[in-house]
């Protein structure tokens, strides 16, 4: 029998995980093993696939109910509350059998679907989290590499079909279970909680914005992630679409081809009729994020000071990337990165100009807003510009250490210093507890997974 979804919240915040550090990969490994040997008559551990670099990708298998539910990590592998979430969630489902039973799914857990990225990250998973220091140590990948956006895709002129291994994985996952319910562990960097759902889910909304409240945490009712989404309640979202995106880039003058990814795990499942949760977690909070006061400027000029910022951005990155390019020899994931992320700054920036040339953008903004998008600058200054630096000390680590590439380091090494003051005068020095955040999307996985189920 599945569980009311109104008493879930309590229940599923009553045992909150304790962690001061991120698990790794080999930790998650140790852990899904650990797992299965206490609970081998409920569990069983299986590989689904397997790294570009070899590694083996496993998913531990809980329950054997006839509705399935697909929850996995990873995704975005400078992401990592999910790693938290994850072994708390196989340690709850096994250690309260009424709580499997009453669920009523198998669950299919693979806790970090892109173990080769996420390596890359752990230079910040020990000791205080704090912005410039977790932007020296960042790494996510250019789109074409991202799991989470490297699904099957066509639409209009727009085509993609290179798909990683580790996406193969989880499409086979996908198809073998015909999820209900699936979760892609995601979580942003600053701000307040925010939720996407897969579909418009009405009686989930007070749920989902009460256990944010219920761990005093904001939600971040500001600036989306993408203008183009659906906006179901405050904080609340539909899915970000690559088909939006490609007609909202098309309006806007750009060219909806020049794109390297294709759709999302949401989208892929959406043939099964699976709903989809992803909970945006922040490591640090900010009072702006859930702040609705008008301001007395204008929306349209939040819009244009965004612009103008990525532009500048850009303009920086783009003059020191183009400078040491003659010299650099590794393709290495930094640099693949860098080579995709730092001309995107620009498309964004014409993308934010173009928004605050339409009408409807002379309202008056709030103090979300501006907040969200005047933080995006110092977001994507610190994941760029550290992401750049960290290509550039590669190839002084392997003893290319020219002349041209000592010069661009120093240089972006200083710049970073600045933008990383900039960003620290309105970021707190302290992030939030992670086994808060693991709380939060652990909530919002039971109650969603329960309200799937009645829908059943």
């Amino acid at each position: 029998m599945t569980i009311p979804t109104s008493h879930l919240v309590d229940e599923a915040l009553r045992v909150q995980p304790e962690a001061d550090a991120f698990p790794t990969v080999d930790e998650l490994a140790a852990a899904l093993e650990r797992t299965h040997a206490a609970h081998p008559d409920v569990t069983r551990i299986r590989r689904v696939g397997t790294s570009r670099l070899g590694e083996p990708i496993e998913a531990i298998t809980i329950g054997s109910a006839d509705r399935h539910a697909v929850v996995f990590g990873g995704v975005h592998p400078n992401e990592p509350i999910g790693n938290i979430t994850a072994l708390h969630l196989i340690e709850r489902l096994t250690a309260d059998r009424e709580l499997l039973d009453r669920l009523d799914y198998t669950w299919h857990i693979v806790p970090c679907i892109d173990p080769d990225g996420m390596r890359l990250n752990e230079g910040w998973f020990r000791g205080p989290l704090n912005r410039p220091a977790y932007g020296r140590r960042f790494y996510r990948p250019a789109p074409d590499e991202q799991v989470e956006w490297t699904f099957p895709f066509a639409y209009k002129k727009a085509y993609f079909d290179r798909m990683m291994p580790e996406t193969v994985a989880l499409m086979r996952l996908i198809d073998d279970t015909e999820p209900a319910f699936m979760c892609s562990l995601h979580n942003g960097e600053y701000g307040g909680v925010y939720y996407y759902l897969s579909r418009p889910e009405p009686e989930l909304y007070p749920l989902l914005h009460q256990i944010a409240a219920d761990v005093d945490l904001p939600l971040d009712t500001g600036e989306p992630e993408a203008p183009y989404v659906d906006r179901y309640a405050p904080a609340i979202f539909g899915m970000i679409r690559s088909e939006d995106q490609y007609d909202f880039t098309e309006a806007a003058g750009l060219d909806p081809t020049d794109r390297q990814a294709g759709g999302s795990s949401a989208a892929y499942a959406a043939k099964y009729g699976t709903l989809t949760l992803v909970t945006e977690m922040p490591y640090w909070i900010h009072p702006d994020a859930n702040d609705d006061t008008l301001l007395t400027r204008s929306y349209a000029d939040v819009l244009r000071e965004q612009a103008e910022g990525l532009r500048e951005t850009h303009a920086r990155l783009d003059r020191l990337l183009t400078a040491a390019r003659p010299d650099l020899t590794a393709r290495s994931p930094f640099l693949r990165s860098s080579e995709a992320f730092v001309p995107i700054l620009a498309k964004a920036a014409k993308q934010s100009e173009h928004r605050a040339a339409d009408p409807s953008s002379q309202r008056p903004a709030s103090v979300s807003e501006q907040f969200g998008c005047l933080d995006v600058v110092h977001m994507f200054r610190l994941r760029w510009g550290g992401t750049l630096l960290r290509a550039l000390d590669g190839e002084l680590a392997i003893g290319n250490g020219t002349p041209v590439l000592r010069e661009q380091r120093a240089a972006m090494d200083a710049l970073y210093e600045t933008w990383a003051a900039e960003a620290a005068e309105v970021t707190p020095a302290e992030a939030i507890p992670y086994g808060k955040l693991a709380a939060v999307q652990y909530a919002a996985i039971l109650v969603t997974a329960a309200h799937a189920a009645r829908q059943g």
